[in-house]
């Protein structure tokens, strides 16, 4: 069965504002990520974002996912809250995609609501410190967050990484802002199997593209 909550973490960290400490965890200088080559692995494009899918890995997008509630709720239709969903065959394994409007993003001592509002680039959220507040839920052990620039046809854009556990559930996660959108990618299994399945994980969180 499928974990739908591991991935849904990252947005309970605007009721749990990751501590100051934890986050400082992520100054320090560090060696570069061990991640693998993903060119050979099917690459997905959604609404504005393009994600490599480890292999096996199946789609697990339901067609209410698209449009969940409008045939019910009309224009008060519940928000889409996956762009992309793929999973492991027994399902313990989840890459998911989460896109959201920044205005929609929960904000805590981040500056004015107009400012977070009017977000172009991630940067615009704060350092990648400041931003963990959004994007790492309380109570989670934070193992690495990192600035990522990825090089593209009008220069370098900005994404933001952290890696973490809750619940014992490890998660890799990759963030950046594009028209206004947070484009949010997450890769999640059980601890017990990231030593195992973490690289794999990792690269494909990190294979987030903006489009």
């Amino acid at each position: 069965m499928v974990n739908t909550a591991s991935f849904c973490i990252i947005f309970l960290a605007q009721q749990n504002p990751i501590p100051p400490s934890l986050a400082e965890a992520s100054t320090p200088s560090k060696p570069a990520l061990n991640i693998a080559n993903t060119k050979s692995w099917f690459q997905f494009y959604g609404d504005g974002f393009a994600i490599r899918v480890p292999p096996e890995f199946e789609d697990i997008m339901e067609p209410e996912d698209f449009n969940a509630g409008a045939s019910l709720y009309g224009d008060k239709a519940k928000p889409q809250t996956f762009a992309a969903r793929f999973a492991s065959t027994d399902g313990s394994e989840v890459l998911s995609v989460v896109v959201r409007p920044t205005n929609q993003l929960k904000i805590t001592d981040l500056g004015s609501i107009n400012h977070i509002c009017n977000a172009q680039e991630i940067t615009d959220l704060g350092s990648i410190k400041e931003a963990a507040k959004i994007f790492v839920p309380g109570g989670a052990t934070l193992y690495n967050a990192r600035t990522i620039k990825i090089k593209e046809d009008e220069g370098f854009k900005t994404y933001y990484f952290y890696e973490f556990e809750r619940d014992d559930q490890h998660v890799a996660l990759m963030a950046t802002v594009s028209s206004g959108k947070a484009i949010i990618s997450g890769a999640t299994a059980p601890s017990s199997k990231w030593d195992d399945d973490g690289v794999k994980l990792r690269s494909a969180a990190i294979s987030l593209t903006a489009l």
